[in-house]
């Protein structure tokens, strides 16, 4: 008798406890059908929808001489004989084709056919030929490795052929982004001299600026945002030989799910989905209490001090008015009310009551 007098005493107080403390609820709670505009969760990025094709650069014929590119020169030699020889010619960085006989010929910037033309021109007014025979073709247009890494399918060191060397045709070669994948990329290179055509907007920001050692010059790093230069808000230079290009992985904070719910704990957001207020609930093992409806969202809103309350009916998230979107960092707490804590006991009474009996 008195046991029983005991545990109605310790049922009430702990409901009066309740309904005292749910009498204080703070002021600053909103109810998730009038949430102000600053409050809303952002919507998750989709990569899809972000046109890549801004990223190409016009491509640029394999027949237009580079340095690097190496030539093959042909030339008779012996009209008697019809003797002709052929060399390979590198271009050098200042763009001279060294020529046998010949010396030396500018001939970067130029067609196949207009360095033919250049080189048979020099060679007569340097008194080499009279009537030369010179043809110039192309054996190999220098190509790019250009490192890819990050959020990437399938990250590695790539060939790119010289006229398809954009941000875009590295990525390609990497088989595109992951789901993972953030907006932001950054661009580290050893050759400050394209770096210095970058023209940084607001999304994008030269990270480090190297001394000026043409010997052995510092790496220099650039990050863009996608977004800005799909749009053509951003202009970036094209990718030279060593390069590497890293696109940063999105960590996005996860979300908790507390209180009356069946598995509590921290659960990680899918960077690109969303969750509301009833995946998060699923995700919590469902709620654990048959009468629980209260439901607090817990969010650190842009700019606030303090996070705010967001108070959800759970009838009426079932019904589609209060399942809102959750925001990463977010907070999922079921509540406690006088009723779920009388429901909580005669749960508890009901499961001791069948484990006591069945010892007997």
């Amino acid at each position: 008798m008195q046991s029983s007098l005991s545990c109605r005493l310790t049922t009430w107080t702990l409901v009066i406890g309740i309904l005292s403390g749910a009498s204080c609820s703070s002021s600053s709670t909103y109810k998730a059908a009038y949430l102000p505009p600053e409050l809303i969760a952002p919507a998750s990025l989709d990569l899809q929808a972000i046109n890549l094709a801004g990223l190409a650069k016009p491509s640029v014929s394999v027949e237009v001489i580079q340095p690097g590119d190496v030539l093959d020169v042909s030339m008779v030699t012996d009209y008697a004989k019809l003797t002709t020889t052929t060399t390979p010619i590198r271009i050098r960085d200042d763009g001279i084709a060294v020529l046998p006989l010949v010396g030396d010929v500018l001939v970067a910037g130029a067609s196949v056919e207009q360095a033919e033309q250049t080189i048979n021109a020099e060679s007569i007014s340097r008194g080499i030929f009279r009537t030369p025979c010179i043809t110039v073709t192309m054996k190999q247009p220098r190509v790019r490795k250009v490192t890819v890494l990050g959020a990437v399918k399938k990250p590695g060191t790539y060939e790119l052929p010289r006229g398809s060397t954009s941000l875009m045709a590295a990525l390609v070669a990497a088989e595109g982004l992951t789901k993972e994948a953030d907006t932001l990329v950054e661009i580290r290179s050893t050759d400050t001299r394209h770096m210095a055509a970058v023209m940084p907007g607001n999304n994008s920001q030269l990270v480090s600026y190297p001394p000026a050692q043409p010997t052995s010059p510092e790496p220099q790093s650039m990050k863009v945002d996608l977004t800005a230069v799909a749009a053509g808000a951003v202009t970036i230079p094209e990718l030279h030989d060593g390069d590497v290009v890293n696109v940063t992985k999105r960590t996005l904070p996860a979300i908790h799910v507390i209180g009356l719910v069946h598995k509590p704990g921290e659960y990680p957001y899918p960077p690109d989905q969303e969750i509301r207020v009833l995946d998060a609930l699923a995700l919590g093992g469902g709620v654990s209490n048959p009468v629980a409806e209260n439901i607090l969202v817990i969010r650190r809103a842009p700019n606030a001090k303090e996070p705010v309350r967001i108070a959800v009916s759970l009838q009426n998230a079932k019904n589609g008015s209060d399942n809102i979107t959750l925001a990463p960092g977010d907070t999922v707490t079921v509540e406690q009310t006088a009723m779920t804590a009388v429901v909580g006991i005669l749960q508890s009474f009901v499961h001791v009551g069948v484990g006591a009996g069945m010892y007997y």
